[in-house]
């Protein structure tokens, strides 16, 4: 500790990734990453980025990536924010949605490890609701909160690292339900079979999506993520970033991203070779006794009746196979795993079966 580090950073707990060992050593199941290279069309058009040359800056306001998502989803221009990744978009979010007053955030207990982080980086009073017994998320709490207490509603959907998701009716549910308070539905896995929110921005002034590249259009490397909502309400995420970083998302990065909206074919190709193969992980780990949550993501959420998870995951990296465990009651015994290539898959279930049937943990 440095006695010129600011007051507060020494009582921040940063987020922990998922582990980014050398390329090649493991098989990496445990960060949520495509195992699928972007779409042909999205290299080439950030080779041309490239050899276009890069001494200037790029379009601060990233105007043909929000075209191309608005097109896509069928939203005006100035209903697209476009940020450095989902988490920036995220951040912006809980400094220029969250912080009214003295009112709090709510979000699940098990959700996507970065809000508490954000709440506690941007000063938000923030309180975690229990999932239900079931570890889907409760909405019953949710459509009781108070307006004059409660500033926004944040959850994954489908949920990370659960897998589960809520049904849109249950969203829209709480939209009506809560008109004065703001519901952000972080959609980073909804292309795996969840049921995006999007159709409800032109319908009700208090719903924010946020969404992403780096999942299903496998270009997690280059940092490309949006937010979604009516116009006013964007225009506050617009005041937070040009108060931050004016340019945020780089040429090389913005061509990428267009490219990959405009290839619909490999989008769905790859997303659905994952979801076929995380169908197989599913019958072929129940095989195995484990337990594993309805998933509509890129990943399974399991757990042994009668093996700790910590233990299986250590067993598996003494394979050269990466999981990932959490260390956070009520879910220390389970384990995420991403979903491979079907080879990946193949791999993972033979090398659990030789651990449980050998006794080897």
């Amino acid at each position: 500790m440095s006695k010129f580090w600011s007051d507060f950073v020494a009582g921040l707990t940063p987020y922990v990734p998922g582990e980014q060992p050398p390329e090649g050593l493991f098989i990496k199941l445990n960060s949520n990453e495509s195992p699928y290279e972007p779409s042909p069309k999205a290299i080439a058009a950030m080779q041309a980025a490239v050899a276009q040359g890069l001494a200037l800056y790029p379009d601060s306001e990233a105007t043909a990536v929000r075209q191309a998502v608005a097109k896509y989803y069928g939203l005006s221009d100035d209903q697209v924010f476009v940020a450095n990744g989902s988490d920036e978009s995220l951040a912006h979010t809980f400094q220029g949605l969250f912080r009214r007053g003295n009112k709090k955030i709510l979000f699940p207990s098990i959700t996507y490890s970065f809000y508490p982080v954000y709440a506690k980086l941007f000063q938000v009073p923030f309180e975690q609701v229990p999932l239900a017994a079931d570890y889907s998320i409760d909405l019953a709490p949710y459509l009781a909160a108070k307006p004059e207490e409660v500033s926004a509603i944040i959850f994954a959907n489908p949920n990370a690292p659960t897998s589960m998701q809520l049904e849109l009716a249950q969203i829209e549910q709480l939209l009506q339900a809560q008109p004065d308070i703001l519901i952000v539905v972080d959609e980073a896995y909804v292309d795996f079979g969840g049921t995006s929110a999007v159709g409800l921005i032109a319908k009700y002034t208090n719903l924010l999506v946020i969404q992403t590249v780096s999942k299903s259009r496998s270009l997690a490397g280059i940092r490309v993520g949006f937010a979604l909502g009516q116009a006013e309400l964007l225009q506050a995420l617009i005041r937070v970033k040009n108060s931050f970083n004016s340019y945020p998302v780089d040429r090389i990065a913005q061509a990428g991203a267009i490219a990959a909206f405009e290839d619909e074919e490999h989008f769905n190709q790859t997303r659905q070779k994952i979801i076929t193969s995380r169908e197989y992980l599913e019958r072929e780990v129940r095989a195995l006794g484990f337990e594993v949550l309805p998933s509509k993501t890129n990943f399974i959420f399991m757990r042994h009746p009668e093996l700790d998870a910590a233990a299986i995951a250590a067993a598996l990296r003494e394979r050269l196979i990466l999981v990932r465990h959490f260390k956070q009651d009520p879910i220390m015994q389970f384990l995420r795993v991403t979903i491979g290539t079907q080879e990946n898959c193949e791999i993972l279930v033979k090398n659990l079966s030789e651990i449980l049937s050998k006794g080897m943990i």
